[in-house]
C-alpha cells in the first residue's frame, strides 16, 4: 500500500486558500537562517538542513528538465529546419529599410513589377523575401501590425506546402497573408479556407485590406450568395471561404446542367489552399464525407411507427450496442418482439423492409441525445457540431439517421434522401496541387498528416516564452465529485478575481455545470448551441479574460478570437457604441432570447469613457436620433446593427483626417458613417488604457485559468482547450479534471474498475480526487489507444474512398469536358460512346480465335439492331445470319479492302455522310484506335473482327448523322441535346453507382469473416461496378440519342422527367 501511495498521492488541497499561520518575527535576529527562535533547538536544525536538501534537489530537477529540453530541441529535426528559415528572415529583414522608404504608391507597385518578373522567368522563390518584406510593411501601414520574425517563418513553411503548428495568440491569421500574396502573384488563385463563414468574412476585411493596398482582388464566400456572387468571388486572386462551401461548390459544380451554372475556376478550380485549423478540418470532419441528397419520398410513414417499437425495445435483453462505432445488433428475441409488433413474418423481407428503420431507430434513442448530438428549434432537430459546438443548420444525418431522430422527437419528417454526390474533406483537398494549413495542435498527428497528405508539420518557436503552468490531472471514481470539484476551483478563481475558462463536452453538460455555480452566486457566461448563448458569442470571449469573468464553453475550437487578458477593446469599444446608438436607429427588437442579460456585467469593472468621448457618442446619439425619425421605420434591427459594424470598418482602413474631412463635406447630410467611426476611435481608445490596466492585474493574479472536464478522444482537442491559457507570453494555469464515468471511458469500454477500487482505498471517499504519474500514465495510455482506434477509422475511409475517388475524377473529368468543350469535341463524345458499344456488342458475340460460323451472329444482329429503335428497320430488317457469315468469310478471303469506302460484301452499304476532312479524318482516327487496340483479343481472324467493328461503328455513325440532317435542327439545337443527353445520363448512373458503392462498403465487412480482405474485396467490385456503369452509360445515351432523333415530338418526354 505503501508503495502504491507514494505514486498515487490523494489530492489534499481544496480550492479554497489555507490559513495563515502566525510567525513572530524579532527586531535582532542573530542569525539569518528562518527559525522562529534566536537558539535553534536540534530538531529546528535538521528541519532546516531538510528543508535546504528539498528546495536544492527541486533546483537540480528543474535544472534537470530544462537541460534534457534543450537537448531535446538541439537534436530534434524541427530544430534544424527552423534554424535554416532564419536565413530567409535575413533576407526579409535586411530588406525592410529599403521597402520602408517607398512612397504608398511605390508600394503597391511592386505587385505589377513581381508579376513582370514572374513572366520574364524568376520564380516565387526568387521573389520571396521581397514579397514578404512588402507585406509586411503593408500590414503595418495598413493594420498596425508588423510580422514578427517568427511569423514570417511560419509564412516560410505555409509557402513549402507544409503545416505551421503556432501556439494560440501567436498571429496565424497574420501569417497567411504572406504565403497569400506571394502565390495570388501567378493569377490562378488561392484560397484561404476557414472552419465558418464568422472567421472568413473577418478575414476576408481584415487581412483584405493588405491585399488590397497592394492590388489583389479580394473575395469572399459564405452561405446564401448567388451563382453569379461566387463566381466573382472566385475569380479573385484570393479567396476566402469555409471548408463546406468550398466543398458544397465542387460537388454542385459537378451536378451542373451548363456551362452557366459554375462558379468555380473550370478548368483548374484548384491552385494553392491556407487550410487554418488544419487538424478540425481535415482530421476531426474527415470522418463524414459531405453529401448532397435528391429527395425520396417513400417509406416517410415507416420512421413514426419503427420509433414506437424502438420504445419497446429493452438494451442488453432485445438489443445489444457497441457505443464505439455507434452500431446496433437484435437478439433472437428482439427480432421476434419487433416482427410481432409490425404484424411481419421478417424484417429483412424485400417487399416489405423493416430491419433498415428499426436499426435507425434504435440508433436515434442510443446514440442521438438532444442537446448533446442535436438541438429542437422552431419544430427541428438540428445538428450540433461536436467540435465547435456550433449548430449546423443545413446539414442532415444521411442514411435516414435525421428522419428517426425527427420519428423519435415527434416532429414533422422531411422526405428521405439519396445521395447525389459525395466527397470526403481527404479527397476534396488532394486536388490542390500544392497545399498547407495551420494549426496550434498538429505534432501529434504528425504521422497521419505524412502518410495521407505528404505534409510535415513544423513547430514554429513563439515569439516570447510559454510561461503556462499545465497542473497534473486529477481524477474522479464519479461524475458528481468530478462537478462538485469543478465548481468549488470556478469559485476559488473567483475569489481571486482570475478569469476562468471551463470547457465542457455538451450543452448539457454547460447548463448543469452552471446551475451549480448559480447555487454558489457565482456570476458567470455560457457559450453553446443554443441560440440564446450564441448570439452574444463574440461579446463572451471578448469578456473572457477580464477580472471575475467566469465562462463555460462548450468547445472553443474553430472561435478564431483569442482570450485577451483585460478585455478585447475592439470589441469592447464596438459594444459601447452598439448600446448607445442601436435604440436611436431602430425600433426593433433583437430577435434572439437573451438569458440573464450580462450576468457577468454585474462583476465585472465598468469601463471609464472619457469626457471627449462622452461628447463624441452625445453628438454621434443626436445625429442618430435624427436619422432614425426619418429612416428608423424601415430599419430592422439586423440593418442598423450591420451600419455599426461598417462605421467600425471604416474607422479601422481610413485616416482620422479623412474621416473629419468627410463629416465637414456631409454637415447637412447628417454623416452618420463617419461620425461612428470617429466616436469609436475615441472610445476604442479609453478602452485600451482600462484593457491595458485590468490586464497587468490580471496577469498579477496568475493569468486566465483553464479547466477542461473532461479527456476527449484526441490529445490534441485537449491541447486546442490548454492553448487558450498563456498567450504570447502571458501567465495562465490549466487543470482538467475526470471522472471514470465520462462517456470516453464508456465509449471505449475502458476497465476502469480498478480505479474506482483504487481510489475507494486511498482516499475512503469517492468523490475525493487523486493525482499522480501514474494515473496520468494510465489515462492517456487510454487516450492514446482512442487515438489510435480513430486513426484506424480515418485511414479504412481514406483507403475506401482512394477507390471512389478514382472513379469521382474520372467521371467529373468526363462531365467538364462535356460542360465547357466545344460542340466538336461533344460530337467525338457521342462518336466514340457509338464505337464502344459497338465493340461490346461484337466481343461478346465474336472470337478471333474460332471461325465466324462459330459466332453469335443471330444475337449479334439482334443487339445490333436493338439499340438503333426504328432507325435500321429498312436497312437491316431483311439480313440473316448467313447473310453476315458469307460476308464475313468472303471478307477474310479477301487481300485488301479500301479502308475509306468499306463495307461489308452483299451488306447495306452506310449512308454518305463522312464528307468533308474533319468527317474523314474521325473516321480514319477510329480505324487507327481499332487496328492498336490492346483490349482486343489476337486470333486468325482478328483483322475479321475489326473490319466488323469498323463496318458497324461507321453505319451506326452514319445512320445518325443521316437523321439528324434530315430532321431540319439547326446546328445549336441539335448540340444542346446531345449536351444534355450526354448530362443527364451520366448523372443518373453516377447517383446509382454511388448508391451502389456504399451499400458495396457496408457489405464486404462480412468478409472478413471468410478470411478474404474487405478492402481488396470493394476495390475489385467497386472495379466491377464502375466498367458496368460506364457500359450502361454510353448504351443509354447511344439508344436515347437515336431514338430522339428518330421520333423528336415523342421523345420530348425524355427532358421532361
Amino acid at each position: 500500500m505503501a508503495a502504491v501511495h507514494s505514486f498515487l498521492t490523494p489530492s489534499i488541497s481544496t480550492p479554497k486558500p489555507l490559513p495563515q499561520r502566525n510567525v513572530v518575527l524579532y527586531a535582532k535576529p542573530t542569525s539569518s537562517l528562518p527559525f522562529s527562535t534566536p537558539f535553534p533547538s536540534l530538531s529546528n536544525l535538521r528541519r532546516y538542513r531538510f528543508n535546504q536538501r528539498t528546495r536544492i534537489s527541486a533546483s537540480l530537477t528543474d535544472n534537470l528538465v530544462r537541460f534534457r529540453k534543450s537537448l531535446s530541441d538541439f537534436t530534434s529535426l524541427n530544430y534544424w529546419v527552423v534554424r535554416d528559415y532564419y536565413r530567409l528572415v535575413d533576407s526579409v529583414n535586411a530588406l525592410e529599410p529599403q521597402i520602408q522608404r517607398l512612397s504608398d504608391e511605390q508600394l503597391a507597385a511592386k505587385t505589377a513589377e513581381f508579376k513582370q518578373r514572374l513572366s520574364l522567368g524568376e520564380t516565387l522563390s526568387d521573389i520571396q523575401a521581397e514579397a514578404f518584406a512588402v507585406v509586411r510593411e503593408a500590414a503595418k501601414r495598413k493594420l498596425g501590425m508588423r510580422h514578427f520574425d517568427v511569423q514570417i517563418i511560419g509564412g516560410a513553411v505555409l509557402h513549402d506546402g507544409s503545416i505551421a503548428e503556432m501556439k494560440t495568440g501567436e498571429g496565424k491569421t497574420l501569417v497567411s497573408t504572406l504565403p497569400g500574396y506571394l502565390n495570388a502573384l501567378t493569377g490562378e488563385g488561392v484560397h484561404v479556407v476557414t472552419v465558418n463563414d464568422y472567421l472568413a468574412q473577418r478575414d476576408a476585411e481584415w487581412m483584405g485590406r493588405i491585399h488590397r493596398f497592394l492590388g489583389l482582388s479580394v473575395g469572399l464566400i459564405k452561405k446564401g450568395m448567388s451563382s453569379e456572387e461566387r463566381r466573382l468571388n472566385y475569380q479573385c486572386d484570393i479567396t476566402y471561404t469555409n471548408n463546406s462551401e468550398l466543398g458544397f461548390d465542387y460537388l454542385r459544380d459537378n451536378l451542373a446542367g451548363n456551362s452557366d451554372q459554375l462558379v468555380m475556376r473550370w478548368p483548374k478550380p484548384f491552385n494553392f489552399a491556407i487550410v487554418d485549423e488544419v487538424d478540425s478540418v481535415l482530421i476531426d470532419e474527415g470522418r463524414n464525407p459531405l453529401l448532397i441528397s435528391g429527395e425520396a419520398n417513400k417509406d416517410a410513414a415507416r420512421y413514426p411507427v419503427a420509433a414506437k417499437v424502438a420504445e419497446l425495445l429493452i438494451r442488453g435483453l432485445h438489443y445489444n450496442v457497441e457505443l464505439k462505432d455507434n452500431s446496433v445488433e437484435l437478439t433472437e428475441e428482439g427480432i421476434a418482439l419487433a416482427e410481432m409488433a409490425l404484424e411481419t413474418n421478417d424484417l429483412w423481407d424485400e417487399n416489405d423492409p423493416w430491419a433498415r428503420f428499426v436499426m435507425n431507430a434504435l440508433k436515434a434513442k442510443e446514440f442521438y441525445r438532444r442537446n448533446v448530438q442535436y438541438i429542437v428549434r422552431n419544430g427541428e432537430a438540428l445538428i450540433i457540431n461536436e467540435l465547435t459546438g456550433r449548430v449546423e443548420e443545413k446539414k442532415r444525418w444521411s442514411d435516414g439517421i435525421h428522419q428517426a431522430v425527427e420519428a423519435k422527437e415527434g416532429l414533422k419528417i422531411k422526405a428521405d434522401s439519396v445521395v447525389v454526390a459525395q466527397i470526403t474533406y481527404q479527397s476534396l483537398f488532394k486536388l490542390y496541387p500544392k497545399l498547407s494549413g495551420m494549426t496550434g495542435t498538429a505534432k501529434t498527428e504528425e504521422k497521419e498528416f505524412l502518410k495521407m497528405f505528404q505534409m510535415p508539420v513544423i513547430e514554429v518557436p513563439t515569439n516570447l516564452p510559454n510561461i503556462r503552468k499545465d497542473l497534473s490531472i486529477q481524477a474522479f471514481a464519479t461524475a458528481r465529485g468530478k462537478w462538485e470539484y469543478v465548481s468549488q476551483e470556478v469559485e476559488h478563481m473567483f475569489r481571486q478575481g482570475r478569469p476562468v475558462l471551463v470547457g465542457t463536452t455538451s450543452v448539457e453538460n454547460s447548463e448543469y455545470l452552471s446551475d451549480l455555480l448559480k447555487e454558489r452566486n457565482i456570476p458567470h457566461n455560457v457559450l453553446n448551441a443554443r441560440p440564446k448563448y450564441a448570439a452574444r458569442e463574440a461579446q463572451i470571449i471578448a469578456q473572457a479574460g477580464r477580472k471575475y469573468a467566469i465562462t463555460i464553453s462548450t468547445n472553443m475550437a474553430g472561435r478564431g478570437t483569442d482570450i485577451i487578458l483585460g478585455g478585447n477593446p475592439k470589441m469592447l469599444a464596438k459594444e459601447i457604441m452598439e448600446d448607445s446608438l442601436l435604440s436611436f436607429l431602430t425600433r426593433e427588437d433583437p430577435n434572439t432570447e437573451i438569458d440573464d442579460k450580462a450576468i457577468s456585467q454585474k462583476v465585472l469593472s465598468k469601463i471609464k469613457v472619457g469626457p471627449s468621448s462622452l461628447a463624441l457618442l452625445a453628438k454621434t446619439a443626436l445625429m442618430a436620433k435624427y436619422v432614425g425619425k426619418s429612416e428608423g421605420k424601415s430599419w430592422t434591427y439586423q440593418k442598423a446593427k450591420s451600419m455599426i459594424s461598417d462605421s467600425v470598418e471604416m474607422s479601422q482602413s481610413t485616416p482620422l483626417k479623412e474621416l473629419q474631412k468627410l463629416v465637414d463635406e456631409q454637415s447637412e447630410m447628417y454623416p452618420l458613417g463617419p461620425t461612428i467611426a470617429i466616436a469609436y476611435l475615441s472610445v476604442l481608445k479609453d478602452c485600451e488604457a482600462h484593457c491595458a490596466n485590468e490586464g497587468t492585474e490580471v496577469k498579477r493574479l496568475g493569468g486566465l485559468h483553464v479547466i477542461g472536464t473532461s479527456l476527449h478522444e484526441s490529445r490534441r482537442i485537449d491541447n486546442q482547450l490548454r492553448g487558450r491559457a498563456g498567450r504570447q507570453g502571458d501567465p495562465g494555469s490549466t487543470r482538467f479534471m475526470v471522472s471514470l464515468q465520462d462517456e470516453m471511458f464508456q465509449k471505449f469500454n475502458f476497465d476502469t474498475e480498478w480505479a474506482v477500487k483504487l481510489i475507494s482505498r486511498i482516499t475512503n471517499d469517492e468523490d475525493i480526487p487523486i493525482e499522480g504519474d501514474a494515473i496520468v500514465k494510465q489515462l492517456l495510455g487510454l487516450q492514446i489507444n482512442a487515438e489510435k482506434y480513430f486513426f484506424n477509422v480515418r485511414k479504412g475511409l481514406v483507403e475506401f474512398d482512394e477507390v471512389l475517388e478514382v472513379q469521382r475524377k474520372h467521371v467529373y473529368d468526363l462531365r467538364q469536358l462535356i460542360l465547357t468543350g466545344d460542340d466538336e469535341s461533344c460530337s467525338q463524345h457521342i462518336f466514340q460512346y457509338m464505337q464502344a458499344v459497338v465493340d461490346e456488342i461484337v466481343f461478346g458475340n465474336a472470337d478471333p480465335l474460332k471461325h465466324p460460323r462459330y459466332w453469335s451472329l443471330a444475337k449479334l444482329l439482334k443487339e445490333f439492331i436493338a439499340i438503333s429503335g426504328k432507325l435500321f428497320d429498312d436497312s437491316f430488317m431483311g439480313i440473316t445470319e448467313e447473310d453476315l457469315q458469307k460476308s464475313l468469310e468472303q471478307l477474310h478471303q479477301s487481300s485488301s479492302v479500301d479502308v475509306d469506302n468499306f463495307y461489308l460484301p452483299k451488306l447495306p452499304k452506310p449512308p454518305d455522310c463522312f464528307r468533308g476532312i474533319r468527317r474523314k479524318n474521325s473516321s480514319l482516327k477510329r480505324w487507327l484506335a481499332i487496328c492498336s487496340d490492346d483490349s482486343a483479343k489476337s486470333g486468325r481472324y482478328r483483322p475479321t473482327t475489326n473490319l466488323l467493328r469498323k463496318y458497324l461503328g461507321d453505319f451506326l455513325i452514319a445512320s445518325y448523322l443521316h437523321v439528324v440532317q434530315e430532321s431540319g435542327y439547326d446546328d445549336a439545337y441539335v448540340k444542346e441535346i446531345e449536351r444534355a443527353v450526354l448530362l443527364k445520363t451520366l448523372d443518373c448512373f453516377w447517383r446509382d453507382h454511388l448508391v451502389n458503392m456504399n451499400r458495396l462498403s457496408s457489405a464486404v465487412n462480412v468478409r472478413s469473416f471468410g478470411h478474404r480482405n474487405p478492402l481488396e474485396e470493394y476495390k475489385i467490385d467497386g472495379c466491377r461496378f464502375f466498367i458496368s456503369m460506364l457500359s450502361a452509360t454510353r448504351r443509354l445515351t447511344v439508344e436515347s440519342l437515336l431514338q430522339y432523333w428518330s421520333s423528336p415530338v415523342e421523345s420530348e418526354e425524355l427532358f421532361a422527367s
